[in-house]
C-alpha cells in the first residue's frame, strides 16, 4: 500500500519520528516493542526470518524495489529526500527503513533444547557497544557459529546500529537472552556444552591447543566473550571449563572483542 506523505505531523509516521531505540522497545501499541531495519538486504532478511512488518518509509526512487517485498496491507510511506532525512534524523543510504514488531525470545532452556545439531555458540557477556554486537553476529554467520546467547546486560542485537553492522545476520543466527549469568553456566553444562572463556588468564590455554582437544573437536563449545575494556568477570572465568587466549605478538595483549570472535570462530570451524 503506497502512500505519499508531505507532512511530518502525520500520526502514521510515529514509528519513525525521531524515536530512540529505547523508545521503540517500549512502544505501547506493540506487545514487545519495535525495531527498525534499514536497507534492502537487511529488510529482506528480517522478512525471511518471519518477522512482522508494520510500515516502511522511503523516497520515490525506491518504491519499485520495495513494493514487491511487502504485502498490500503494509503501508509504504513515500517522502521527498529532504523530508525523509528530517523525519529520521539521518541520511538513508540504503533505500528504506521498515518498522518491525519485535519477535518473542525463547527461554534459554527451550532455546538450547531446540538447537539440534549445533556445535558452536557464542555467549556475549555485558557487551555495551552495538557495533561490536553486530560485527560478532556477522562473524558468527560467516564462520559457522550456530547461535548466540546474550547476558542480561548485553547491548541489544536488535538496535538499529547492531542490525546495520551485522548486515541483517542478526535475523539469520538464532539468539536469545540467558539470565542469571554466570550461574546459568550450569544450564549450558546440563545441555552438554563445554564452556570456554576467551580471556587473559594465568592458566589459559592457547586457542590452537584448545581447538586441537578431542573433546572440543567432537563436542559442543560455548565460547564466552567479555565486555569491551574490562573483559570477562573473574567469576565467569573461574566457572567455565576452560580459559582460552589468542597468542599475541609485538607487545599487543588482546584484540577487539569483535575481531577476537572472528578468530575464535575460524579456529573452531
Amino acid at each position: 500500500m503506497i502512500i505519499d506523505v508531505s507532512d511530518l505531523s502525520d500520526p502514521r509516521l510515529d514509528d519513525f519520528l525521531r524515536l530512540t531505540d529505547v523508545a521503540l522497545r517500549k512502544k505501547l501499541d506493540s506487545e514487545r516493542g519495535l525495531y527498525l531495519a534499514e536497507g534492502e538486504k537487511v529488510i529482506r532478511r528480517a522478512l525471511e526470518a518471519g518477522h512482522t512488518p508494520r510500515a516502511a518509509v522511503m523516497t520515490r526512487r525506491w518504491v519499485d524495489t520495495f513494493a514487491q517485498m511487502f504485502n498490500d496491507h503494509v503501508p509504504l510511506f513515500v517522502l521527498p529526500d529532504q523530508l525523509l532525512e528530517e523525519l529520521t534524523g539521518f541520511r538513508i543510504h540504503r533505500g528504506a527503513i521498515a518498522s518491525m514488531n519485535r519477535p518473542e525470545l525463547a527461554g534459554p532452556e527451550e532455546f538450547l533444547a531446540d538447537l539440534g545439531d549445533a556445535r558452536r555458540i557464542f555467549v556475549l557477556e555485558s557487551l555495551t557497544d552495538h557495533t561490536n554486537v553486530g560485527a560478532i553476529f556477522r562473524s558468527a554467520a560467516a564462520l559457522g557459529v550456530d547461535a548466540v546467547l546474550a547476558t542480561d546486560h548485553c547491548a541489544d542485537p536488535l538496535y538499529r546500529r547492531a542490525i546495520k553492522v551485522s548486515m541483517g545476520t542478526v535475523f539469520q543466527i538464532p539468539w536469545t537472552r540467558i539470565p542469571n549469568w554466570p550461574q546459568s553456566i550450569a544450564t549450558l553444562r546440563e545441555h552438554g556444552w563445554i564452556t570456554a572463556s576467551l580471556a587473559l588468564s594465568h592458566n589459559a590455554v592457547s586457542l590452537d591447543e584448545f581447538a586441537a582437544l578431542n573433546e572440543v573437536r567432537s563436542g559442543k563449545v560455548a565460547f564466552v566473550l567479555g565486555t569491551e575494556g574490562d573483559g570477562l568477570a573473574a567469576r565467569t572465568i573461574s566457572t567455565t571449563d576452560y580459559a582460552v587466549t589468542i597468542p599475541m605478538r609485538a607487545g599487543v595483549d588482546s584484540l577487539n572483542v569483535a575481531a577476537a570472535s572472528a578468530v575464535a570462530a575460524w579456529a573452531l570451524r
